[in-house]
């Protein structure tokens, strides 16, 4: 599976950001789909996850209420919509995927496919 993402990019505290991941010729319906963020010298952590089976989703404490994860009706692609940025957001965001196995899950041990991920940087 070769996740690709788009978006990202730099925004000044307060601004919003998309972020959205695709996987050419292949639909999300049996996976579940995460964001992920990783700063220098820390695990990648999670921060949105959403599963296709029960169209669940998830958000870390630090992005409820900010962000929000979508997938388009033919779970062709996932977005992260990220408004309210804070400098605390900055890091690089990945894309993961798994297959819809077990409990829903949003940690990224669990993931077993990864974008090349892309930079978001926020400025006071």
């Amino acid at each position: 599976v070769q996740l690709v993402e788009s978006g990202g990019g730099s925004v000044q505290a307060g601004g919003s950001l998309r972020l959205s991941c695709a996987a050419p010729g292949l639909t999300f319906a049996a996976y579940s789909i995460g964001w992920f963020r990783q700063v220098p010298g820390k695990a990648r952590e999670g921060v949105s996850c959403f599963s296709s089976r029960d169209d669940s989703t998830y958000y870390s404490d630090f992005v409820k209420g900010r962000f929000t994860i979508t997938s388009d009706n033919a779970r062709i692609t996932v977005h992260l919509q990220m408004d309210n940025l804070n400098v605390e957001d900055t890091g690089v965001y990945y894309c993961g995927a798994r297959y819809n196995l077990g409990t829903s899950t949003c940690l990224a041990g669990e993931y077993d496919y990864w974008g090349q991920g892309t930079q978001i940087t926020v400025s006071s």
